[in-house]
């Protein structure tokens, strides 16, 4: 069945917390939003009120939860387990320069993760997450995190999640994914929204 290439994919890494402002891998740690971050998700709410989304998924963690909520698609928000962070294992609460201490010239889309997940175990969560999308019957909002929307965008774009590495995500942007014709693509990259 081909593709729907009307079809477009709002893509939201959640808004800023302490640790993505110290540069802490955060994967299941469930920390709040901080100021800037409140600020952040609430300056979606105009950019998405003329949207009328078919599904809205969202992370269960905390930060991307309140960023869907603040935004004021709350009501509409289904938890997707498969769009919770990277899992960084040991890693977890390190910068990458402390983990560049015990690993010289560590980087997560190329060494592994001890205790944590693999690019290509992260890929297939995105795959089952494309795949609800390709079934969805109009738009779809999605509010998750920094590595695994890098890796979504990658697959989205049938890409090798390695590619992700490529794709800088801040916190707080919107990134909207369709197609040119019948290719997917990416429409907007990295927007910035906040205050």
């Amino acid at each position: 069945m081909p593709e729907d290439t009307r079809k477009q994919v709002l893509v939201f890494r959640h808004g800023e917390t302490e640790w993505s402002v110290s540069g802490k891998h955060t994967s299941v740690t469930d920390i709040e939003l901080t100021p800037n971050g409140h600020r952040d998700a609430v300056a979606l709410r105009p950019v998405l009120a003329p949207w009328k989304f078919s599904l809205v998924l969202c992370s269960p963690l905390k930060r991307a939860r309140e960023t869907c909520e603040l935004a004021g698609l709350g009501d509409r928000l289904e938890i997707e387990p498969d769009l919770t962070e990277w899992n960084y294992g040991r890693y977890e609460g390190l910068t990458t320069e402390e983990i560049r201490q015990q690993v010289p010239g560590w980087g997560i889309f190329s060494h592994p993760v001890p205790g944590g997940e693999t690019p290509g175990e992260v890929a297939a969560r995105c795959d089952r997450v494309i795949n609800r999308i390709l079934a969805a019957s109009g738009d779809v909002a999605l509010f998750a995190h920094g590595h695994l929307l890098r890796v979504f965008a990658a697959r989205w774009l049938k890409f090798a999640p390695e590619a992700g590495q490529h794709f800088v995500l801040n916190t707080g942007s919107l990134t909207r994914l369709g197609y040119e014709h019948e290719t997917r693509a990416i429409l907007t990259w990295n927007a910035p929204l906040g205050g």
